[in-house]
């Protein structure tokens, strides 16, 4: 199966970042969001790749057209230009990056890639969240539902402290408990490809329109995952997951 990802968004709240940078090229350890979703991606089995671009994507394209120099040692004969790489250690990737618009919504974005999908079912997902879930099962769950999609269902870690009250006394002190009960949309989807014909053009919102139709008339699965998922949408989202990675706590580093 194909990863299609969608990389094309303003990433508005992060403008910290996103002010010269798409938001999938925000850096947690070092290496862009993007990096360490595909790598997850990878070590489940899947090395191809549509990364869906809008707002400054040819930051993207300047990252994969470069990353056998990011990530090998070379050599440069400036006199004739050639350069020679040893130990060449990239990865087993298959990119296509495809420029679907700048102003272009989600569901847009995945219909000007249907050419690419190449009528096959795919995986999807966003480009700024992270997980350990394991997408291998989360194939095997769609497979069995036969819906035309599968969300993985995640429940976010509060905001806030939690309190259980008794009269004026605090019985109970939570720390961020995990979630509220709800579950959202974590991504790590996989569509069968007449997803695609539930997409009208380039204004249609995927997750408001296809996926909202798909869920009303029975095509929509939830696979729930009781493990680790953040998005990072913030600063603070970013210090987060950076202050993980440092601490060798990084949850959603399922490689070696």
């Amino acid at each position: 199966m194909k990863v299609v990802i969608l990389a094309g968004g303003y990433g508005t709240r992060l403008s910290e970042e996103t002010d010269i940078k798409p938001k999938p090229m925000v850096e947690i350890g070092g290496k862009p969001i993007l990096w360490h979703i595909m790598k997850h991606y990878s070590q489940c089995g899947f090395n191809e790749f549509i990364i869906l671009l809008g707002y400054k994507g040819y930051s993207i394209k300047e990252y994969f057209a470069n990353y056998v120099l990011y990530q090998s040692n070379i050599t440069m004969h400036l006199s004739n230009g050639k350069i020679e790489v040893h130990d060449n250690f990239s990865e087993p990737w298959v990119v296509t990056l495809l420029d679907t618009g700048i102003d272009t919504m989600t569901g847009g974005r995945i219909k000007r890639a249907s050419d690419y999908i190449g009528g096959a079912p795919f995986l999807l997902t966003y480009g700024d969240g992270v997980s350990d879930v394991d997408v291998r099962e989360v194939v095997q769950f769609h497979q069995q539902q036969k819906t035309l999609v599968t969300i993985t269902a995640v429940q976010p870690e509060g905001r806030f402290g939690s309190l259980d009250i008794t009269g004026h006394k605090v019985e109970r002190f939570v720390e961020k408990p995990q979630g509220d009960g709800h579950w959202v949309n974590g991504g790590f989807m996989v569509c069968e490809p007449t997803v695609l014909e539930h997409i009208q053009g380039d204004a249609s919102v995927f997750e408001q329109d296809a996926l909202d139709k798909l869920a009303q008339s029975g095509q929509m699965a939830a696979f729930k995952h009781h493990g680790f998922w953040k998005c990072m949408d913030t600063l603070r989202d970013k210090q987060h997951l950076n202050a993980m990675w440092n601490a060798n706590t990084a949850k959603w580093k399922t490689w070696d």
